[in-house]
């Protein structure tokens, strides 16, 4: 990834995160944090990495209203940033946290027997 979309990315990722905290008013959509945005060099497809609190159906839930309101984040995306063209948006659950907590549950376990 080059420079550019390196940055474009990191404020994609903080106006994603306040839109969809603020301004969406979808129920389904719980508490979520993004983790990362991902761009390809042209810039035409952002691929945005989530966590959500909760069990599987908030997570599956949240997802659904994401993509309910993929258009109006977009929409609102392209009146906050000076972009020619708005990336498509393609939501995806960050599995590295949860990977993260099971290495550390590991590590505590390895103590707990010694």
């Amino acid at each position: 990834m080059n420079m550019r979309a390196e940055r474009v990315g990191e404020q994609m990722k903080q106006e994603i995160m306040d839109i969809a905290n603020n301004k969406v008013k979808d129920p389904r959509i719980g508490f979520l944090t993004i983790t990362d945005v991902q761009l390809t060099n042209d810039l035409s497809i952002a691929t945005v990495y989530l966590t959500v609190l909760g069990n599987e159906k908030q997570k599956a839930d949240t997802f659904k209203g994401l993509e309910k309101a993929k258009g109006f984040i977009k929409s609102e995306l392209g009146s906050r940033m000076r972009l020619r063209i708005i990336p498509e948006l393609n939501f995806e659950y960050d599995e590295s946290i949860d990977y993260g907590n099971k290495i550390e549950r590991m590590i505590q376990d390895l103590h707990k027997k010694d």
